[in-house]
């Protein structure tokens, strides 16, 4: 005998884990449109008012394009020595016992919590030609505060977390019996790590160097202070956008913004897209 349900069972969908995903992914859209999507698309809307003419114009002048080389190559010469330096500090994290390790642990998030201004105001202080490290400096002929390797140096400083807290977790995970199954077939330590360690981290060392680029590229407070300002020398993209702005250019610091906000897109698909690369590396290896 059958019985007549007044609905069918296969007619419903898969239940869900959380329920409410409905209202929860509402406002979840709602929320990211206010904060982000409608101030974001200001800068495209003031951008639509100008012209292509003075578009090109206001985003590559002489003076902008200074800034640009500054800006983007700080960014990258600083992300290329925190892979450096930050795979060393992950390493040392990971692989040694030591004392003091839980507070060198603390200190690597430092620029995550410091002020930027403070952080400029310190390096500033360090390596002005009056101060700590800076005097050492100018006694050999090697200037730092107020040149363009002191926006290296500061981008340097708040960039190294993104590569250590990247690298480090991928190094916990890491089977070490492959480094011994290769040390016992005669590798040396650099060959073990080249052809054993680098493979398995190489993932997590691209997206570090892009999240450090990307947050150099768009540092503000912590290098105006140590930079030096000087238009076509040591001006970098994010003081020359303020610039406009105190000048009531607005058309001129939207184009800038503009450009800024492409590169920042961009810099978010590489992101993403290594971060997928690894998600599928890690399951084809499992």
């Amino acid at each position: 005998m059958q019985i007549a349900l007044p609905f069918s069972f296969r007619d419903r969908r898969p239940g869900r884990v959380l329920p409410g995903f409905g209202l929860t992914g509402g406002f979840t859209l709602f929320y990211l449109c206010l904060i982000v999507l409608i101030p974001l698309s200001a800068i495209f809307l003031n951008t639509f008012t100008m012209s292509w003419e003075g578009f090109v114009k206001a985003a590559t002048s002489e003076r902008v394009m200074a800034s640009y080389r500054l800006s983007f190559g700080a960014a990258l010469i600083a992300a290329a020595l925190n892979v450096v330096f930050g795979t060393l500090v992950a390493w040392v994290l990971e692989r040694y016992e030591f004392t003091g390790k839980k507070l060198v642990d603390a200190l690597v998030d430092l620029p995550f919590a410091l002020p930027t201004a403070v952080a400029g105001i310190a390096l500033t202080a360090l390596y002005a030609p009056n101060g700590w490290i800076g005097s050492q400096l100018e006694s050999l002929g090697l200037k730092v505060a107020f040149t363009p390797l002191g926006v290296v140096v500061a981008m340097t400083f708040i960039g190294l977390p993104f590569v250590v807290r990247t690298v480090q977790p991928v190094l916990q995970e890491a089977d070490r019996e492959f480094e011994e199954a290769a040390a016992s077939l005669g590798a040396n330590r650099l060959q073990i790590f080249l052809r054993v360690i680098l493979p398995a981290i190489l993932p997590a060392l691209l997206t570090g160097f892009a999240l450090a680029f990307a947050r150099a590229s768009g540092e503000y407070g912590s290098v105006i202070f140590i930079a030096g300002n000087m238009p076509m020398v040591s001006e970098i993209t994010p003081l020359l956008i303020v610039t406009q702005l105190e000048q009531y250019d607005y058309a001129g610091a939207t184009a800038i913004a503009m450009v800024m906000l492409l590169t920042a897109f961009i810099m978010l698909l590489a992101i993403n897209l290594l971060q997928a690369w690894t998600r599928r590396r890690g399951l084809a290896e499992a």
